[in-house]
């Protein structure tokens, strides 16, 4: 297992940027597909407490948008946020990149050089 690990969906064009930039600068990484492989309640709970669910719930998503207005309405709290989450991986923010015990959530090329390129 590589140290880095990238989580996303295959087909996003930010994930694939991700895993470039990664790859251009010779790291070696993970790709998890949680479109495909899903993703587990406990690593939900561990993001979100390390960052918060506002941070990795995406309003902006299509998944969002599909969300009926009641539902988006009742995601006030940690648990409903994980519920859909969970049951909608696509609203998920991505990348989520997992390194050492901590997440960066979303490619920023500034970010990850400050963190990868010592």
């Amino acid at each position: 297992m590589a140290d880095i690990q990238v989580y996303g969906m295959a087909n996003c064009d930010t994930v694939k940027k991700t895993v470039h930039w990664f790859k251009a600068n010779h790291l070696e990484v993970e790709f998890i597909d949680y479109k495909k492989e899903g993703i587990t309640k406990q690593k939900l709970l561990k993001w979100v407490k390390q960052i918060g669910w506002q941070q990795l719930l995406n309003k902006k998503s299509t998944t969002w948008r599909n969300l009926s207005i009641a539902e988006q309405e009742n995601i006030t709290t940690e648990a409903a946020a994980v519920q859909t989450m969970l049951k909608n991986s696509s609203i998920i923010k991505r990348p989520v990149t997992e390194y050492c015990n901590q997440i960066i959530v979303g490619f920023n090329e500034a970010i990850y050089s400050k963190h990868f390129l010592k």
